[in-house]
């Protein structure tokens, strides 16, 4: 995490200077505490502007081809959590409830890949609100639209909550979340 920090600010600096984020509600990404980030995926370099949203570190739920080759010593030092897209890993879910128990904030797109398709988002998968439910940590639905392309980008979050009901009732109500925060930005068309 070492290097997130050194880093960081040069990040911030350039992305700043070529996407002109706009950063809505940021308020609600707790000072301290574990807390899960969860929303759509629009795009590779979603995960900077989510960090570009918070001061604190963010350890981020990622494909596991990112730890091939020269890549792999960035993105270790980062503290990414490979998941292993081709089958259903069982190690990711362990991996996330210790950086929670450490109170790390958590970045997730419960997609599981970036929506390239016409619908405001992909259905979830279940492994967030898993998480929540098993942590005891709360949720905070975040929404990205624009245009990285045309340095219109923006990003907004929402309360934090805690899952209280069964899994798949809760995936749901997570889902509806993110639509209606999508809904708040503008239109679906305005992505990628």
């Amino acid at each position: 995490m070492i290097v997130y920090k050194i880093i960081r600010p040069l990040l911030y600096i350039w992305f700043t200077l070529k996407y002109k984020p706009i950063i809505i509600n940021n308020k609600y990404i707790p000072k301290k505490g574990g807390a899960i980030l969860a929303g759509n995926h629009t795009n590779n370099l979603d995960c900077l502007l989510l960090g570009y949203s918070t001061k604190r570190s963010i350890r981020f739920v990622a494909k596991n081809e990112l730890l091939k080759g020269i890549k792999k010593v960035f993105f270790k030092s980062v503290g990414i959590i490979p998941v292993n897209r081709k089958i259903k890993d069982k190690s990711v879910i362990p991996s996330c409830l210790k950086v929670l128990k450490k109170e790390f904030l958590l970045g997730i797109f419960p997609e599981g890949t970036i929506n390239k398709t016409n619908n405001p988002i992909m259905p979830f998968k279940k492994g967030t609100i898993i998480m929540a439910k098993e942590s005891g940590k709360p949720i905070i639905p975040f929404a990205i639209n624009g245009n990285y392309k045309k340095g219109q980008i923006k990003i907004i979050f929402d309360k934090p909550y805690y899952i209280k009901g069964e899994i798949e009732k809760e995936t749901i109500i997570l889902e509806r979340k993110v639509i209606e925060l999508i809904k708040d930005l503008g239109d679906k068309n305005e992505l990628h």
